[in-house]
């Protein structure tokens, strides 16, 4: 593989709530001086990690990202369970177990490996939630099944020894056999800094490439059983959009393959994910309430060793129905071609790539698929970054 792979994607949602913010809002940026809709990078690398297709592609090689280590080494101790039963929800087995305060110790030693402890809230009068929040860590730690394994090895000699462990048996974390969730989005460990991965891929956020106002939803829900009125149950709002998304993903090869050790094929196995991921996984905002799911309408991906650049820039101009933009940039079109917005987008992709090429003197190899004219597919476009 060279060393960058770039990834130009456009997909369109119908109408939808993909990513909200705290008022539960869709998520937008002004570009342009225009506002467009926004998915936040967090949000779209959660959905990639956690899909079923990213699952299928690399199973056992994908990490866990939780604040509740300690949470689990003391459920797992106090409960009689393994420790990867806790995480999975088991509460009550066969093993031995020791008391509260000794299992509070060791967790609290264990989850101290990955952050220091989080305080205890003050003036909380619940004592239960108050005991959960001494063994949660803030903010979240991302690790490796590796590091999960010398957890659950290290929970077993404690429950043996009743003991609280000491330094060199709390040298949990490593950077061998790395999951490749972790090398791909890296983690911050703020406690262990030598532990720290760097991403080997940078994000964008999606954004529409046309101007949109976000609309209201104003819903009732009937109650079946009342039998009184005819009036509604229940009445709300909800804020919503649709439009056309351009999202730029970019991928360091050579950071990816160091940060899974040198493992070459696991890295092409990553990109692949990744790129599929990009193309077949929509954020799952709200998916039950307008079932958006969509695959990108196009992609076009590029590969060379020259220093990346989004081509976000085509859209500076929010692709709206203006007559006299159309009158000058689309001049020689048809109709056809110049009314069609994701024929325009495209079009502006292309012919930004193309002048840069022109203007820096440079070109990246391309390849690219486009669904609503039937060209090229995305397995093409695997085999085409990792050739």
């Amino acid at each position: 593989m060279q060393k960058y792979i770039q990834l130009h994607v456009l997909t369109s949602y119908p109408a939808s709530n993909l990513n909200r913010d705290d008022l539960g809002r869709p998520k937008t940026v002004v570009m342009g001086n225009s506002q467009r809709l926004r998915i936040s990078s967090q949000s779209v690398k959660r959905a990639w990690r956690t899909s079923e297709l990213f699952q299928q592609e690399l199973g056992a090689e994908i990490g866990v990202r939780t604040k509740s280590i300690g949470i689990y080494v003391h459920q797992a101790l106090t409960t009689g369970v393994g420790f990867g039963d806790a995480m999975e929800g088991a509460s009550g087995g066969s093993l031995p177990t020791i008391k509260d305060k000794a299992a509070r110790e060791i967790a609290r030693a264990i989850a101290g490996v990955f952050r220091a402890n989080k305080s205890a809230e003050k003036g909380k009068k619940d004592e239960e939630a108050k005991a959960k929040a001494e063994l949660e860590k803030e903010p979240l730690a991302h690790l490796s099944r590796a590091e999960l394994a010398g957890i659950a090895a290290l929970v077993e000699e404690c429950r043996e020894s009743g003991k609280t462990p000491e330094k060199d048996a709390l040298e949990l974390l490593r950077r061998d056999n790395m999951a490749v969730d972790i090398a791909l989005f890296g983690r911050m460990l703020a406690k262990n800094k030598p532990f720290n991965i760097e991403a080997a891929v940078q994000v964008g956020h999606p954004m529409t490439v046309h101007s949109v106002e976000v609309e209201d939803d104003f819903f009732t829900a009937v109650d079946d059983l009342n039998r009184d009125s005819t009036g509604a149950g229940h009445m709300g709002v909800s804020e919503y959009g649709a439009g056309l998304f351009y999202h730029y993903i970019c991928i360091d090869t050579e950071l990816l393959v160091r940060n899974l050790n040198g493992n070459e094929e696991l890295a092409e196995r990553a990109v692949r994910a990744l790129t599929k991921a990009c193309c077949m996984i929509s954020p799952t905002g709200k998916q039950n309430s307008y079932a958006s799911r969509s695959y990108a309408s196009y992609c076009l991906a590029e590969r060379g060793d020259i220093q990346p650049r989004t081509l976000a820039a085509a859209y500076l101009e929010p692709l709206d129905f203006k007559p006299e933009v159309e009158a000058v940039n689309y001049s020689g079109c048809a109709d056809s071609e110049r009314k069609n917005l994701f024929n325009r987008a495209v079009t502006e992709l292309t012919t930004l790539r193309e002048n840069y090429g022109k203007v820096y003197g440079f070109q990246t190899e391309s390849a690219s698929f486009n669904v609503p004219k039937g060209v090229g597919s995305l397995d093409e476009i695997c085999n085409f970054i990792t050739e």
